[in-house]
């Protein structure tokens, strides 16, 4: 066996592939996409990449991937085999790993001694918004999981203004499975700015000689006559509200042939009699909404088994009987069927399917043959995996979940800590059977898993090729997948792959092509001023990061502050604070939260506040009478004194919101502290002109006179009696209490 070498590569560490080499050194003449299977290699490509733009170029590289257990993996790879110093002369560690935990200002000088990080896009994409460092010396931008960087993921945006920035650009992107619609992967090489593609299969010569046996195997299931019941009886429950649809004169399929894009098309046509102001739509929709519930619980019936189906129907009844439940819901429960159907569910003592226990002895057989080896169950729904966990435990198998961070309903989460501890442990070999939902798909790298068994198929190419590529890396592996027969399990096992062979074909047409010949728009290089703090200043709610505004009000140039605001989601000054809300949630608010509190709490923040309603007619979200929102917007507007402004999309709310802020900013604005109000409470009065203090605003304002109860014991107040107010620091006291006492020239 031969070894790279390099001389930023530790020695005898890294071996030497031809398909690597070659690929390494094709995209280090222009940005590339590298298509590689699982287990191929794909980090050691990107240590390639980032060793020789480091020793040409200098700079500094930054490597994304989209959780933070593959970050963290990423940056053990990195460590143990690249050979770099800090910057700056620093002793730390070159390396750093950016997951948003650390505080901006300790990111800020690790990002300055770096020479590589690596880190979850979004992070990143917060700090360059906050103006905390830039892209301009970054000489290698390594993007793993590529395939996700479409709409608004920060991908997009962190690509887009690393072109734009950077002195050195180059762009190194990597994927297992781009997807099988050539369109999508367009899409992807023309937000990264992709020139080159480098496509690679297990069939190709120069990469067979490093491919591992992997086994596939298809194991078909009966459905039990219980679950085919029970089944029989939804389908009943799904003709009847088709039948409604049609006679309500929508254009319905047979419940045979109700695929989701049948349902995705009875729901265009609903919409658009909606728009048309169609009263009949509004209850069409809750029907729609019906067929949705009970379509999923037939698949739930056919691939996750009974205990997963009669949770998802208890979870029905209590969504029916309680006072928040939807139309959908309250409709199913008054259905003599559905009762019936959910009362026999609870006489189900134990699981009826056999997936259970065909996984029990798959892995048991596995184990008992190869007792070192791992195995990674990946099922879709969290009730499957808590089932899956409970039963391999109670037979003695070692086994623990792998989930996400969100908490479900009256279900935990894992933390990204969790979820990394969790990993160490299946490598030690604490435990030997990792049960897991999509977030174990991406990235992890366990070297000694000989096994995967998808709990059901997936319609997902790139889905399924993540799932089978956890296993066969270091040597010979087994994948199996559990398919109950005449069900949704054999339609996706055909789809995943039919689309997995349709995206090898169309990659194999796009290598000898430029991705970017059918669309050759670049972003045009900009100077690194363009970027820095020179516009209004805006303070965002960190949780609005998300949103395309954040991205648009950045490229405009906004000064723009990132926090926790306990009201709103934009803050100007301190007399203007905007609460955004697009037209679905603003109804969804009205109807299922505390809309007007909401509003209230916002009114009493601060002396301007704003509320903006983002696309669409706020009478065609929801089955809500068009003088319930004339009610709601008259309340808002002239009961509450806000302000109701109305913007197009995401990108015309962040051109008015910087029109708000350079005029609040400007000296005209600034004349205008205290503008005219002819009607004010003796209330108002009081916060009128405390606020008037430099430097206190309204909230302040509140709490000065909430404590002394008078302007005039505010005035007379001590020194220390003001700083002991929390919300009022010394600077801040200090002020108010040397202006009270300034003798007036």
């Amino acid at each position: 066996m031969s070894f790279i070498s390099h001389p930023l590569i530790k020695p005898d560490a890294i071996e030497s592939r031809e398909y690597q080499l070659s690929i390494a050194m094709r995209a280090l003449d222009e940005n590339t996409i590298v298509i590689l299977p699982t287990g191929l290699g794909k980090t050691a490509v990107a240590l390639l990449v980032a060793a020789s733009r480091l020793y040409n170029e200098g700079g500094r590289v930054l490597m994304l991937a989209p959780t933070k257990p593959l970050v963290e993996q990423h940056l053990r790879f990195f460590e143990g085999y690249l050979e770099v110093k800090s910057r700056q002369g620093s002793e730390l560690s070159p390396f750093v790993m950016f997951t948003g935990e650390a505080p901006p200002v300790e990111r800020t000088d690790d990002w300055n001694r770096a020479t590589v990080i690596l880190a979850t896009p979004q992070v990143i994409k917060n700090d360059l918004i906050a103006g905390r460092y830039t892209l301009n010396d970054v000489t290698l931008l390594i993007v793993d999981e590529c395939h996700r960087a479409v709409g608004n993921y920060a991908y997009v945006f962190l690509a887009q203004r690393y072109l734009a920035t950077a002195g050195k650009p180059r762009i190194l992107a990597m994927t297992a499975s781009p997807g099988g619609v050539p369109e999508k992967v367009q899409e992807v090489c023309t937000n990264l700015g992709i020139a080159h593609i480098e496509n690679r299969t297990e069939t190709d010569p120069d990469v067979r000689p490093y491919v591992f046996e992997r086994d596939l195997e298809y194991v078909s299931i009966d459905l039990p006559p219980d679950l085919k019941a029970a089944i029989m009886i939804i389908n009943a429950l799904i003709e009847e509200r088709l039948a409604l649809l049609a006679s309500l004169h929508f254009t319905v399929p047979k419940r045979e042939k109700l695929t989701m894009k049948a349902l995705n098309e009875i729901n265009r046509q609903i919409q658009q009699r909606i728009a048309n102001r169609d009263p009949v739509a509004y209850s069409a929709s809750s029907v729609y909404a019906a067929c949705m519930k009970l379509r999923h619980a037939i698949t739930l019936a056919e691939s996750q088994g009974s205990e997963v189906l009669k949770g998802y129907l208890a979870k029905l009844v209590a969504e029916g009987t309680g006072s928040g439940g939807s139309k959908a819901s309250k409709g199913l429960v008054k259905d003599q069927s559905f009762r019936e159907l959910f009362e026999r569910s609870l006489t189900w003592s134990h699981e009826l399917h056999p997936k259970p226990e065909i996984t029990l002895d798959l892995v048991r057989e596995q184990l008992e043959a190869h007792p070192d080896s791992r195995v990674i169950i990946f099922a879709t729904y969290r009730d499957t995996v808590q089932l899956l966990v409970d039963y391999l435990t109670k037979n003695g198998i070692a086994c623990e979940r792998f989930v996400g961070q969100a908490t479900k309903d009256a279900e935990k989460g894992l933390s990204q800590k969790k979820q990394i501890a969790a990993l160490f442990r299946f490598r030690e070999g604490e435990f030997k059977v990792l049960i897991a939902t999509s977030v174990g798909e991406e990235g992890l790298d366990v070297p000694s898993t000989d096994m995967v068994i998808f709990y059901e198929t997936v319609p997902s190419e790139i889905r399924a090729i993540q799932r089978k590529g956890r296993t066969g890396r270091s040597r010979a592996g087994r994948v199996v997948v559990l398919v109950t027969k005449g069900t949704s399990d054999e339609v996706f096992r055909h789809v995943s792959q039919a689309k997995e062979t349709r995206m090898h074909k169309s990659m194999r047409a796009m290598g000898n092509t430029n991705p970017l010949q059918q669309n050759p728009v670049q972003p045009e290089q900009a100077s690194i001023d363009e970027f820095t703090v020179q516009g209004p200043r805006i303070i965002i709610d960190d949780r609005e990061t998300s949103s395309k505004v954040v991205e648009v009000l950045s490229g405009l140039g906004a000064d723009i502050r990132l926090e926790r605001l306990p009201q709103g989601d934009y803050a100007i000054g301190d007399r203007i604070l905007i609460e955004r809300k697009t037209a679905r949630d603003f109804v969804d608010t009205l109807i299922d939260r505390d809309l007007l509190g909401q509003v209230k709490a916002l009114a009493e923040a601060v002396a301007r506040p704003v509320m903006i309603i983002e696309g669409g007619d706020l009478d065609t979200q929801r089955d809500i009478h068009p003088n319930a929102i004339r009610g709601i917007l008259a309340a808002l507007t002239i009961d509450m004194g806000v302000p109701l402004l109305f913007t197009r999309d995401e990108q015309d709310t962040a051109h008015l919101l910087f029109v708000l802020a350079k005029r609040e900013g400007s000296e005209r604005g600034e004349r205008k502290v205290h503008p005219h109000k002819s009607h004010r409470s003796a209330r108002e009065e009081l916060e009128y002109i405390i606020s008037a203090f430099p430097d206190i605003g309204m909230k302040n304002a509140r709490l000065l006179l909430t404590h002394f109860g008078s302007v005039q014991a505010i005035t007379h107040a001590e020194l220390g009696e003001l700083t002991a107010i929390k919300g009022i620091g010394e600077k801040t006291a200090q002020k108010i209490y040397d202006l009270c006492r300034h003798p007036y020239n």
